[in-house]
């Protein structure tokens, strides 16, 4: 049973997450690999508006795919984007990356081996990622105009899409402890915390939602 005070605190970093960019059109789009098919959903739906002539699915598997999607995240990305009526030609996969910074890395030098010339990056990724993936994109992809997006929803609407309340919030605090100590690490840019978002967060951990931590 999650408390009142806990949702409401986990609303709070959930807001802290999202970028709030437009999509606009950019050279390529990169959907980073996770369990949520939600993902590849919204990539496909950018490429079709016409947002980018090609698609980048990242991601091999981790401790909330493997069963789900065995074949690899990207994989099932791109099976998922194809029903949406992506052309298979328009989608190139990395199926090698196991977290954030591998995503960014991995797919930057499968454009570069592919020839296609990268100005701007539209980055699709889960709702609560999207502040995550911008700040690491800008350390490992500089001279790149980064857009980072997701599927729009509520907190409440992505909570039931998910259907694991506790999983959900525990992925929200994991990710911000990285906003907060990847930075000294060199692994993303700086993304200040305000102090009401931090308090949230703390009291969280308190609650015990602490299996996206790293120690």
């Amino acid at each position: 049973m999650i408390s009142t005070q806990s949702w409401s605190d986990a609303r709070r970093v959930w807001d802290h997450h999202l970028m709030h960019h437009t999509p606009r059109p950019c050279s390529v789009i990169v959907g980073l690999g996770s369990h949520d098919l939600g993902v590849a959903d919204g990539s496909a739906g950018f490429y079709l508006r016409g947002l980018a002539p090609v698609i980048v699915f990242t991601g091999s598997t981790g401790p909330t795919t493997r069963d789900r999607m065995p074949r690899g995240e990207a994989v099932h990305y791109r099976e998922r984007a194809v029903e949406l009526g992506v052309p298979v030609s328009a989608v190139l996969v990395e199926p090698h990356a196991r977290n954030t910074g591998e995503n960014i890395r991995f797919s930057r030098a499968l454009l570069e081996e592919a020839g296609v010339n990268v100005e701007s990056v539209l980055l699709v990724t889960k709702p609560y990622e999207e502040r995550r993936a911008y700040a690491t994109a800008r350390t490992l992809w500089p001279g790149v105009d980064v857009v980072s997006a997701s599927s729009p929803m509520t907190f409440e609407e992505y909570v039931d899409s998910i259907g694991d309340d506790r999983m959900v919030v525990d992925m929200l605090v994991g990710t911000l402890q990285r906003l907060l100590v990847y930075p000294a690490q060199g692994f993303m840019i700086e993304q200040p915390v305000p102090d009401e978002v931090a308090k949230a967060y703390e009291r969280l951990v308190a609650a015990g939602f602490t299996r996206r931590l790293i120690r």
